[in-house]
């Protein structure tokens, strides 16, 4: 089974290795997908931070954007890849839910992704708490948003292992739920496809 330790190490470490090295994946099976989806958060929340800059042209903020919806496409396939990889491994060890089992209203594979968020979070409001330059009232404020998000890391680790245990056990059924975004395709956005046959002005 999976150890919700391991994953939540890996996002802590490679946040921190990122920020001083290259954007890489060192990882094999089940984790190196943890690592994938974890390269989505951390892509998107610097993409983020240039959105809400008042210094960038109105051309460089609308590819910007652009580069965010590819960013959070790629980051919720890989949610449900990390959930199709957990039915696999159910497959593979034959485990079958109890005729009590009962679905969570979340998913191991969102779990994931709110601990890599998490873990970004923790790491910027470090930065913050450890500011020179700022006011020790700043500090303070950030040393204080920290412990709540410490906090909320032990709660939803806990929660997602105890949740790891339950589908492993067959005491938990899981369900992949397509996201199916439609605004990125084509073919579904109405904006995009209705652009095709509108006249031009």
């Amino acid at each position: 089974m999976i150890d919700v330790k391991t994953i939540t190490s890996l996002q802590a470490e490679t946040v921190k290795q990122w920020h001083e090295e290259e954007i890489d994946n060192r990882y094999d099976g089940f984790l190196n997908l943890v690592c994938r989806q974890h390269q989505q958060n951390f892509r998107l929340w610097h993409e983020e931070d240039i959105a809400r800059s008042t210094d960038v042209t109105d051309a460089e903020l609308a590819e910007v954007k652009r580069r965010i919806d590819k960013l959070n496409q790629r980051r919720n396939d890989l949610i449900e890849q990390l959930d199709d990889a957990l039915i696999d491994q159910l497959r593979q060890n034959n485990v079958e839910p109890l005729p009590s089992a009962r679905l969570n209203t979340e998913t191991p594979g969102s779990a994931i992704d709110r601990l890599s968020i998490l873990s970004l979070r923790i790491h910027h409001m470090q930065e913050q708490a450890n500011r020179e330059d700022a006011e020790p009232a700043h500090r303070r404020k950030a040393t204080d948003k920290l412990e709540v998000l410490y906090q909320q890391l032990e709660d939803l680790s806990g929660s997602l292992a105890e949740l790891l245990a339950d589908v492993f056990a067959g005491r938990r059924l899981l369900k992949v739920y397509r996201q199916m975004k439609m605004y990125n395709d084509p073919t579904m956005n109405p904006y995009l496809y209705s652009a095709k046959i509108r006249p031009a002005a």
